[in-house]
């Protein structure tokens, strides 16, 4: 399979049956087989997707949301974005509390989860091994991220972590966007503007929805919504 490039894709919907049969990285379809064929005690009557996650919510969404790359048990699991996870739990109540999803949990593909004006997607598309991606492998997929780019054409961006903060700049270097040298530095709460040949860009930061960083405390509630709002509002969601 080729490298996906702006212009390769009529739709966001042709773009996303595409990516689900990626091969590109041996180590990445290496693994997220294995862990959809051994699977987590919890989950041993279920199927596992065991395949490339593709971004979730509508193909004309003025609000991206970028996070890491699937959870081995959570969206390799689900075959959908944040879904089944305690990441999800926290980042889906968030959006649903400002009104950017009809609901506040995600469980499952078929649940009837909806979500406004917002699409939400990865860096990296597959579950990594200690949910570390390595640097070749965001690379390679990075091309899936710049023709979603070029499909979309948002208004603005929330990154959820420093790893799809520093992942996003290149590709919206290269979808046309002009990033300043040195690159913007990642934080929550970070915000950058970006022309580009559509207009402007907003990209916001928020500490990722790990629960490393919500069971410390180190992100709240209040916080991540905080940001959704403001996003939510520039992009003309909310």
């Amino acid at each position: 399979m080729s490298v996906p490039s702006a212009g390769t894709y009529a739709s966001v919907a042709e773009l996303d049956t595409e990516l689900v049969d990626c091969r590109r990285c041996p180590r990445l379809v290496a693994w997220r087989e294995k862990v959809a064929l051994e699977k987590r005690a919890a989950f041993r009557e279920q199927t596992y997707w065991g395949r490339p996650v593709p971004g979730l919510g509508p193909a004309d969404a003025s609000l991206l949301i970028v996070g890491l790359a699937p959870a081995a048990h959570g969206a390799n699991r689900t075959g959908r974005m944040f879904t089944g996870d305690r990441s999800g739990d926290v980042l889906f109540a968030a959006m649903h509390a400002v009104g950017l999803a009809n609901q506040p949990t995600a469980v499952h593909a078929g649940d009837g989860l909806r979500l406004y004006g917002t699409r939400i997607t990865a860096p990296v598309h597959c579950a990594p091994p200690d949910n570390k991606p390595t640097p070749e492998e965001r690379d390679t997929c990075g091309g899936w991220l710049r023709a979603e780019l070029a499909l979309l054409r948002p208004r603005a961006v929330v990154v959820l972590g420093a790893f799809g903060w520093q992942a996003l700049f290149p590709v919206l270097a290269g979808a046309g966007w002009r990033v300043p040298r040195p690159r913007p530095k990642f934080g929550h709460g970070a915000h950058v503007e970006l022309p580009g040949p559509d207009g402007v860009l907003h990209v916001l930061g928020s500490y990722h929805v790990s629960q490393q960083n919500t069971f410390t405390g180190r992100l709240t509630p209040a916080m991540l919504e905080d940001v959704l709002r403001v996003a939510g509002s520039i992009a003309g969601v909310l």
